[in-house]
Order: structure tokens, then sequence, then C-alpha cells
């Protein structure tokens, strides 16, 4: 009599009965607002997590430029003193080869000088042994020899 169309039509509006009368759509809708704040709950979170992330990496990149300048500041600094240090280098030498070149001066100076002394002491003893052998041979007795004596320390005095 009834098709069956009917009796599942029936048998649904008897189960829907059952849910509203053991209240089981209020589960259900429990059960997916639970679900609904848990997945909001982890996007809030994960929210949260990706702005510390960025916070952090821009941190670092903070760091980072900071760092860089200090090291473009180190570099700038270790530059200035090789350079001073180089300046200073240079002068020393420069000072230590003139202190050189003036004690050489002064070296060949003195040489030169010992050198002529070298040189009159020894004309002045030729001159004195040529004289003394001109006298000895021109002058005789006791007056020439007063004479050549008083006459080789006259001419020593003068040439030393």
């Amino acid at each position: 009599m009834f098709e069956a169309e009917f009796w599942v039509a029936v048998a649904f509006v008897i189960f829907v009965a059952v849910l509203a009368y053991f209240q089981l759509h209020k589960l259900l809708i429990k059960g997916i607002d639970e679900r609904r704040d848990r997945i909001t709950a982890e996007l809030d979170e994960a929210r949260r997590l990706k702005e510390e992330a960025q916070a952090l990496l821009a941190q670092y990149q903070q760091k980072q430029h900071e760092a860089e300048a200090e090291a473009q500041a180190i570099l700038a600094g270790a530059k200035i003193e090789a350079e001073r240090l180089a300046a200073e280098a240079q002068a020393k030498m420069e000072d230590f080869v003139a202190r050189r070149t003036k004690m050489a001066e002064s070296k060949i100076s003195q040489a030169e000088a010992q050198a002529l002394a070298d040189v009159r002491a020894a004309a002045a003893e030729a001159a004195v042994a040529a004289a003394e052998a001109i006298l000895t041979r021109t002058v005789k007795g006791k007056a020439a020899d007063d004479l050549v004596a008083k006459g080789i320390a006259e001419v020593e005095r003068k040439l030393n």
C-alpha cells in the first residue's frame, strides 16, 4: 500500500525525532564548535609564532648590519694605524740613515785629519832628518852640535 519512498520518509522523520529527543544535535554542534575553537587557537598561535619569527629576523638583520658597520670601523682604524706605523717607520729610517751618514762623514773627517797629521809628521821627520844630515856635513865641532840641536828642536816645533 504505501510505497518504499513513504517508508523511507517515515523512517527519516523518526530518526530525526530520536536525534532531537536525545539532543544529539547539540552534541554535534558542540563538537563542531570545539573543533572550530581549536583550529582558531592553532591559527592564532601560528600568527603569533610568525610575528615572533619576523621580529627575530629583523633583530638579527639589525645585529648583522651593526656587526658589518663595526667591522668596517675596525678595518678603517686598522688602515689608519698601519699608515701611521708606516710613516713612523719611514721617519725612523730616515733619522737612522741621517745619523749613520753624519757618523760616516765624521769618521771620514777624522781619518782625513789623522792622515794629514801623519803626512805632516812624516814630512817633519824627513825634513829634520835631511836638515840633520846637511848640517852634520857642513858644520863641524861643538858649535855645530849646539846649532844642530837647536835647529832640529825649532824645526820639529814648527812642523808639528
